[in-house]
């Protein structure tokens, strides 16, 4: 036969119609021999024409079946009667029907052959297996089984490690897992194979349990590399919350050479950031206990931690001379514990970011004097107070504070407590002058008179330098919580603790708070509500849920409710489907605030998962409850959800955008705002800008807030629209006719976009990826300052400096360079604000009449005295023109200590194609790429283009060479100077002579 002459599929289908009667038992041998044999010709032929004739073909589709069932065919026909059934049934697009007969096709089904039709049928095999390995108890047909395992086998055949990989973790096959990942792969491709798999598993795994599984078997694998990858063996151990396994490594590196110790140091420093507070003391605990002096360490912990580093290593070497005496490699190694522990009890990575801010301190005051100038309501001036805080987060620098102190001084009642705290955000991280610093706003034993709200703001503010880091100050913090007096100080003591205490899970600590709660008072509760949630972060503790809840529908006080609310969340921090009980019950609730606190606990357990059935149930919230606040939160959830695919969010929360609903316009914008903070995303803005112009003054302020976190740290060459925004921010603060409630959006915005002495950015994860604690929760509680002001501090704890530190071996900066491939203005700093436009004005103002000239000229002849009142003039002129040199010197002068190219500074020639920048440098989130070690005597510890705090080794050709290490910056300068100016502390007197009378 021809076949390509072939018309009709019919000749063939009537060979197998032919002798329908011939039956086993009741017909001859020779006659079932020559129907089986028929048989078999026909669906070979049909085999081959099945594609072309298969609609023909499916009339005659019994008679294919009845072959397949029949016992008188041998199993080879059989099993081409069922492929043949299950192309047709696939052309047809009954893919079920078409997958059970290429089952019982068995090999003749070429898992191989590239067809669509193959293709199809294992991507239905693998769903329908992946379905049954996912139901408990669920019988699985083996041959499913099988064609799954040859599909594993083609993907190792042809090198597909990845594809199999991904089908593993689907089907939940651990050894086929592992089989991917460290097969018979060489050890470099099987590095690149586990950093693969750990992103996966990380990114893409929603159920907790499974997740912990699978990074389990990667802890195995990344022992048994000939270099074990401790890094990111290190990362998985912190998920499966194992702190002895952590410290273990860190001890056998620290045991080990050089480069050994250096990567342990290293670890400690990644897993700062992405661990919390009760795993890092349980890992430091650890590690302590194994150290040569064990004795020495624990009378080490009893010395004031205001110390500075310098004495308090002097110090431990004091006592451990008294308690026991090191041989030289037991010294050795007593050193190496002891700077691990001031990194992992965060001491060195905060002084670090400290030194960092403090040096490379950008801000522009100016922005500042003209928001104060600008605005005559006391909302607004609550605001310029607020975004001095967030502008200078972390320098120390209180200047403005201090030049304003009049126009401070008129803050009344929770205005006070707000500007006080404010010296928290400033003062981030100067933890060792913390209470000396904050000394004249604590509360004192015998304050008898004072209202409280400046003692509340001062508590608050140790909580925010210290937060997730308390340390001894929780302590006097409970002290100070137990003992206060007046409902403000301990509102203000509340949430400092919170911070203090955060994700400690600490029992004394919760147990004060839940006290203060049960007082029934408004303002206290709503502050411990929050709090509570705050220690016990992400601990799923079902007492703590119990007793919240409980209260919350007990209370007659909304904002206890409203602190509740937020505290609830917390509790399941990260906690992904553990949460969903509690999530399901909060948004049945009949009380809109108990709904709300569902949309935050979503928005918290599913952060960063991008999880698909979270976003469903706050899109349908979003678009479904009958209470304005609860939509605005399931909008603002999404944010939280999507952070780390910046790129989806704009896509999700387009038509949100457009919603005739003011309150759901606001949670879109800020959704954008916390989803692509810092990046500088055009889809973003372009939703956005609509909304600038939007007629409900809280959606425009909104806006402002969400266009100021997006456009963070970017300049105009990364992304233009940032001038036009700014311009926007000036406009809105200096227009009269402008809504009180966008001002404040505008000046907040005017903090965020310039934060941290402009070498911040606002993110919600690390920078190897993880999702940060600090960054999420930071964020959350931000977005309550729409019921309470004083919250909005809590921005600061999204901030993550965006700095490349080398650190040597003794954990100081040594001078090295930094070589940034792009040109210096791609990513320098914003021009100043320059002040000539107000100095004109003036002179236009004083009009001078051609008289009174002619008048001054004939005095001037007059009197040939040479000290004229014309010269005097003059004189007080150029006085004043030296003074605005003097100015400039004083600026360029910064400008060169802090080695960063200004475009103030261009100049006609071109401008280069690189620029250097000093250790420790600012590099941008984009400029991570383009940024290398040019430095030969120096070999990084880790890829620098992740950025934060890298470990340089010294390499052979440095090792001769004297290493000259980064002077450290005078940390406590502003802090001294500010204490005397604010008159807290009086100069001893002039000295004198005692007399008796």
């Amino acid at each position: 036969i021809h076949f390509k002459m072939l018309t009709s599929a019919g000749g063939i289908l009537a060979l197998l119609q032919d002798n329908p009667n011939v039956k086993q038992g009741s017909s001859s041998e020779q006659d079932i021999k020559l129907k089986v044999q028929l048989t078999q010709f026909a669906l070979r032929k049909l085999d081959m024409v099945v594609d072309e004739f298969w609609a023909e073909i499916s009339d005659s589709i019994q008679t294919i079946e009845v072959v397949y069932e029949d016992k008188m065919y041998p199993s080879e026909v059989r099993q081409l009667a069922a492929l043949v059934a299950s192309k047709v049934y696939y052309h047809l697009g009954s893919y079920e029907d078409s997958l059970s007969y290429a089952l019982g096709a068995g090999p003749l089904f070429d898992v191989t052959h590239g067809s669509q039709y193959v293709e199809t049928i294992i991507a239905k095999c693998i769903d329908s297996y992946t379905a049954r390995r996912a139901e408990e108890g669920a019988t699985i047909d083996n041959r499913l089984e099988d064609i799954v395992n040859r599909m594993f086998d083609r993907c190792f055949e042809h090198g597909q490690y990845r594809q199999a990989l991904g089908i593993a973790i689907e089907t939940k096959r651990l050894d086929v897992f592992e089989r991917a990942v460290a097969g018979d792969l060489p050890d470099s491709l099987v590095c690149d194979m586990l950093s693969y798999a750990f992103r996966v598993v990380m990114s893409l795994i929603q159920s907790r349990d499974y997740r912990s599984q699978l990074l389990r078997t990667l802890v195995r694998l990344y022992r048994a590399l000939s270099t074990p990858d401790y890094v990111q063996m290190c990362q998985c151990l912190i998920f499966l919350d194992e702190p002895l396994s952590v410290a273990d490594v860190l001890e056998k590196l620290s045991a080990g050479s050089s480069a050994d110790s250096l990567m342990a140091y290293q670890i400690a420093f990644d897993m700062y950031e992405s661990a919390t507070q009760q795993f890092l003391s349980r890992v430091l605990a650890a590690i302590r206990k194994t150290a040569p002096a064990v004795t020495t360490k624990d009378a080490a912990t009893t010395e004031e931690s205001m110390d500075t580093e310098g004495e308090k290593v002097e110090a431990k070497e004091e006592v451990t001379k008294e308690v026991v005496k090191l041989t030289g490699a037991e010294a050795e190694m007593q050193s190496k514990i002891d700077k691990l522990a001031s990194i992992l009890s965060g001491e060195k990575p905060i002084y670090l970011n400290l030194q960092f801010l403090i040096r490379n301190d950008h801000t522009d005051p100016l922005i500042l004097k003209q928001t104060k100038d600008a605005v005559r309501v006391s909302i607004c001036h609550t605001a310029t107070v607020i975004a001095n805080g967030l502008m200078h987060s972390g320098t120390t620098h209180d200047q403005f504070l201090r030049d304003n102190l009049d126009w401070l001084s008129r803050a009344t009642n929770w205005a006070k407590l707000s500007a006080t705290a404010t010296l928290g955000v400033i003062h981030r991280g100067h933890e060792k002058e913390s209470l000396s610093l904050m000394q004249s706003y604590l509360p004192k034993d015998s304050s008898g008179t004072s209202s409280g709200y400046a003692e509340g703001g001062g508590l608050y503010a140790l909580g925010l330098i210290h937060a997730n880091h308390g340390g001894e100050i929780t302590e006097y913090l409970l002290g100070q919580v137990k003992d206060a007096g007046s409902e403000q100080i301990k509102h203000g003591g509340c949430l400092g603790l919170g911070l203090a205490a955060m994700g400690t899970h600490r029992a004394d600590v919760y147990e004060q708070l839940k006290f203060c709660l049960y007082q029934d008072d408004a303002v206290t509760g709503e502050a411990a509500g929050l709090a509570m949630g705050l220690c016990e972060l992400g601990s799923k503790s079902a007492s703590a849920i119990e007793d919240m809840v409980a209260y919350a529908q007990e209370t007659q006080h909304e904002k206890i409710l409203r602190g509740l609310a937020v505290g609830i969340s917390l509790v399941m921090y990260g906690r992904l489907e553990e949460a969903d009980p509690l999530i399901e019950s909060l948004t049945r609730d009949k009380d809109a605030i108990l709904r709300r606190s569902g949309m935050y606990t979503i928005a918290m357990a599913y952060c960063g998962t991008g999880n698909n059935s979270a976003i469903r149930k706050l899109l349908h919230v979003a678009v479904s409850d009958v209470n304005d606040d609860v939509r605005r939160a399931a909008v603002m959830g999404l944010g939280f959800l999507l952070f780390k695919q910046p790129d989806h969010c704009p896509g999700v929360v387009q038509l949100l955008s457009e919603s005739y609903n003011p309150h759901v316009r606001y949670g879109a914008a800020m959704a954008l705002g916390i989803a692509c903070a810092g990046t500088g995303n055009k889809e973003a803005l372009g939703l956005i800008e609509p909304m600038k112009n939007d007629p409900t003054n809280y959606v425009r302020q909104g806006a402002l807030i969400a266009s100021a976190m997006i456009l963070v740290q970017q300049t105009e060459q990364t992304c233009p629209k940032v001038k036009d925004f700014r311009a926007l921010y000036t406009k809105v603060i200096s227009d009269k006719h402008e809504d009180v409630m966008a001002k404040f959006g505008a000046i907040l915005a005017q903090g965020i976009i310039d934060a941290g002495g402009r070498n911040v950015t606002v993110s919600l994860q690390s920078r190897t990826g993880h999702t940060s604690m600090l960054g999420v929760v930071g964020m959350l509680v931000f977005t309550q300052y729409w019921y309470w002001f004083p919250l909005s501090h809590f921005l600061s704890l999204a901030f993550q400096p965006t700095a490349v530190i080398g650190l040597n071996s003794n954990l100081d900066m040594p001078v090295v360079k930094f070589k940034s491939s792009a040109k210096p203005s791609m990513f320098g700093y914003p021009a100043n604000l320059e002040e000539k436009k107000k100095e004109d004005k003036e002179k236009v103002t004083t009009a001078v009449l051609s008289i009174t000239n002619k008048q001054k000229k004939k005095e001037a002849e007059k009197k040939k005295d040479k000290d004229g009142a014309g010269e005097e003039k003059m004189d007080v002129d150029s006085e004043k023109k030296d003074d605005k040199k003097e100015k400039m010197e004083v600026d360029e002068k910064k400008d060169e200590e802090k080695k960063e190219d200004k475009p103030e500074e261009e100049k006609k020639e071109p401008e280069p194609l690189f620029e250097m920048l000093s250790n420790p440098a600012r590099v941008m989130k984009a400029q991570l790429k383009v940024i290398n070690l040019e430095d030969g005597k120096y070999r990084p510890m880790k890829d620098i283009s992740i950025g934060g705090i890298v470990l340089l080794d010294r390499a052979e050709l440095g090792a001769e060479e004297e290493e000259q290490i980064v002077e450290p910056m005078e940390v406590n300068k502003g802090a001294t100077t500010s204490t005397e100016e604010e008159g807290d502390e009086p100069s001893p007197p002039e000295p004198f002579q005692w007399t008796e009378d």
